[in-house]
């Protein structure tokens, strides 16, 4: 083999072992930053699709998007980070279903408080955290998913997650104000909710 061969067959062998290094590092990254968050990856797909299932599959997605971009996480949350791919898998997922657009428009008079148009008497503590001790995990939970997605996502990410209001905001792409308005309105569509739940059984 003349001395060009060789030199190739080395330089050869030495991309490889660069490949197997760079995805030896890509993989223990994506094990450091992706995996430890998959069960809110789930949990909030879960809420959004409404399907086991599919939200399994769309996080199994995300996961994917996760490990070939994660060279480019620069960041400190990985949580956020996979939070906020599996939120663009779960509003592409909903567009095909839907053929439309995935958020709803706000009826206010659907969606309307108490008839004399004050709100339902609300605790000053976190209000789901309230909800799930003083109420049934089954009746708050079919509260929950009659709310309309913007409003649900923001309660799920707040209330059950825990993120704050600058989190949510970067995750869900909008302003914080908007991020404080719609907790506030889905905190109040919750408790109508629930209110017209005890008033039917």
């Amino acid at each position: 083999m003349t001395p060009d061969g060789n030199k190739n067959t080395d330089l050869g062998l030495l991309t490889d072992e660069v490949l197997e290094l760079a995805e030896f590092s890509r993989a223990r990254r994506f094990k450091t930053v992706v995996l430890p968050h998959l069960s809110a990856a789930y949990r909030l797909a879960r809420w959004l699709v409404r399907d086991e299932s599919d939200a399994q599959d769309l996080v199994q997605e995300a996961c994917v998007s996760a490990f070939t971009s994660i060279a480019g996480f620069e960041g400190e949350n990985g949580k956020a980070w996979l939070l906020t791919i599996v939120r663009h898998a779960c509003y592409r997922w909903l567009k095909r279903r839907q053929r439309g657009p995935v958020t709803e428009e706000f009826d206010e008079t659907m969606h309307s408080l108490e008839e004399d148009g004050s709100s339902v008497h609300q605790p000053n503590e976190d209000p789901v955290a309230w909800l799930l001790r003083e109420e049934s995990q089954q009746r708050v939970c079919q509260a929950l998913e009659r709310l309309p997605i913007e409003f649900k996502e923001v309660i799920v990410l707040r209330e059950l997650e825990g993120y704050s209001y600058r989190e949510i905001a970067d995750i869900v792409a909008i302003p914080t104000g908007t991020v404080m308005s719609r907790l506030a309105r889905g905190r109040a569509l919750l408790w109508k909710y629930l209110a017209d739940q005890s008033g039917e059984s």
